[in-house]
């Protein structure tokens, strides 16, 4: 290993940019959710098809590649792969702006995912290098702001570019983005020596090691398909909430964009911060709280959600929604941190990337293809009100993701890992 990359960087500057390269992940990933509309209206496409593109589409490599690729940072370096993830997401994303055809467009969105699919879970693996147990939830809390920040980012520079000029410049201009950012990463995100962690290649499972470990894990289990119930209601909403403003309230391109872009920075920020905040001060004293906090969250939000989606006014659905949408980011933080607790640092990137597969692949692949499908299932009773109705019916899976966090608590007490001072 070369003398750079023995000399670790220091952590909050690592952290920064490892945020800034999260942003580009979420301005890319959700930036078709603003597009939506007028993307449906020159490929005449249907919603079960966009629902396609916005979650299985991407889903389908990101969840599944992210599983090797995370064991290929492990073993190698995690800045390197992270930095290539990057320049191929954002490639692709550029690429999405020149689909004729909604086969053109899957293609490309299939490269986004392979390209992010190396992103996340290393990401996750280099905030353990560089930060103690007693502040690692709150930092991967920092670190989850790429979700609400990139998300508002992507739906306010989509609608002003596609509103302006059209939706394919949008989807230019954030792929050069990305690939500017990617040579400023690699100079300045080094990994940390990993003796200094913990970790020598004598101690280094083996992926097979890694997913027998946590196979034995309630808590991986339970953590895992509770984020994945949840993810499934707040990806779908995330991604049709757009067109809910559109076709319910009335909003134009640029309104929907800013009263979107609005609700994921007040709220989500709010939110992901918080949740870290709380996990790692009552989960010092009792490690179930990492598994209570989102349980309480997702209990608190889901009327306030229930009201927002059923309000006939945009003011009013403005207050109901900021609430909740901060509550349905609160899990970050807290069950991010656990998973990295549930093995030794050398596997992190791994049981990182084993999460996210069952969250990403349920979640991300089936909410949004599900909300769309439903929501044509509803059109002849519903008619336009068809998108709100899916919302509220899908609800439920918010109680189900309380249940197996609230379950999840008491096997953290017995499965978490212990670290030794580095």
């Amino acid at each position: 290993m070369s003398a750079p990359e023995q000399s670790a960087a220091k952590p909050g500057v690592v952290l920064t940019m490892l945020l800034i390269v999260y942003v580009f992940n979420f301005i890319d990933r959700q930036i078709l959710a603003i597009l939506a509309a007028p993307i449906q209206r020159d490929l005449e496409l249907s919603d079960s098809q966009m629902g396609l593109l916005g979650g299985f589409a991407f889903a389908l490599l990101y969840s599944t590649l992210a599983v090797p690729l995370a064991a290929l940072a492990d073993r190698t370096s995690r800045s390197w792969v992270i930095t290539v993830s990057l320049v191929v997401w954002s490639g692709f994303t550029a690429a999405c702006g020149l689909a004729q055809s909604f086969g053109q467009i899957f293609l490309a969105r299939l490269g986004v995912g392979v390209g992010e699919a190396g992103g996340v879970a290393p990401s996750y693996a280099v905030i353990g290098d560089y930060f103690p147990s007693k502040r690692r939830a709150f930092a991967l809390s920092i670190y989850s702001l790429g979700i609400p920040i990139g998300s508002a980012a992507g739906v306010l520079a989509g609608g002003y570019i596609a509103s302006a000029i059209s939706w394919r410049l949008a989807f230019f201009v954030v792929g050069l983005g990305g690939l500017l950012v990617a040579p400023l990463f690699k100079l300045l995100v080094r990994d940390r020596p990993r003796a200094a962690v913990g970790d020598t290649p004598s101690e280094r499972p083996s992926f097979g090691e890694t997913a027998r470990l946590l196979a034995g894990k309630r808590a991986f289990w339970l953590l895992s398909f509770g984020a994945a119930s949840s993810s499934m209601i707040g990806y779908g909403i995330a991604f049709w909430l757009p067109s809910l403003l559109q076709r319910s309230f009335g909003f134009d391109l640029i309104q929907a964009s800013q009263f979107y872009g609005a609700l994921l920075l007040l709220g989500g920020i709010a939110g992901v911060l918080g949740g870290g905040w709380v996990a790692d001060r009552l989960g010092g004293r009792n490690r179930a709280w990492y598994g209570y906090v989102p349980a309480l969250a997702y209990v608190i939000g889901t009327p306030l959600f229930a009201a927002g989606i059923s309000s006939s006014s945009a003011k009013v659905a403005f207050l109901l929604f900021l609430v909740p949408q901060g509550l349905s980011y609160v899990w970050l933080g807290p069950v991010l941190s656990a998973i990295q607790h549930l093995v030794s640092p050398p596997a992190r990137a791994t049981a990182s990337a084993l999460f996210l597969l069952i969250n990403n692949l349920i979640g991300l692949g089936g909410g949004i293809y599900a909300l769309g499908a439903f929501s044509e299932f509803l059109t002849p009773v519903y008619g336009a009100e068809a998108l709100r109705y899916s919302m509220l019916y899908a609800l439920a899976l918010y109680g189900v993701a309380a249940l197996l966090m609230a379950l999840a608590g008491p096997h953290l007490r017995r499965e978490w890992v212990a670290e030794q001072a580095a």
